[in-house]
């Protein structure tokens, strides 16, 4: 089944419908995080097919992260950006929520107080 991407007018998430072809546009679709109908599609991304090998050698090369500067947000969220794009999947929405926070320049750790459903300050998420 593909998947459709949205963005809720209401609660402003991000979120990702599965649905079949022949569903689409026919049966109503309801945010996950408040329920409404108020949704907007999205374009997606365009996904190139690479092996996961492919993926991991171009992750594994310290080289290719650019200057990462571990105490600027905005330079974390960079980062995170590409490391989501390597991927070439979709991430949760979470995954986008916390880069533009970090694009926007809050802190990691206001972050994780926001969001504890990330696993906290042993999960590593946002070390």
């Amino acid at each position: 089944m593909p998947n459709y991407e949205y963005g809720c007018l209401d609660c402003r998430k991000r979120v990702v419908i599965y649905q079949r072809y022949e569903d689409y546009g026919r049966i109503p679709v309801h945010c996950p995080f408040c329920g409404n109908q108020n949704l907007k599609r999205l374009i997606s991304r365009v996904r190139f097919a690479r092996s996961e090998d492919s993926r991991l050698d171009s992750m594994a090369d310290p080289s290719t992260w650019g200057d990462i500067d571990e105490s600027d947000p905005r330079s974390i969220a960079r980062f995170m950006r590409k490391m989501g794009s390597e991927f070439g999947e979709d991430l949760p929405p979470e995954f986008d929520e916390v880069v533009d926070r970090l694009d926007a320049g809050e802190s990691p750790e206001e972050i994780e107080k926001d969001m504890p459903e990330l696993g906290g300050a042993d999960s590593g998420f946002l070390e």
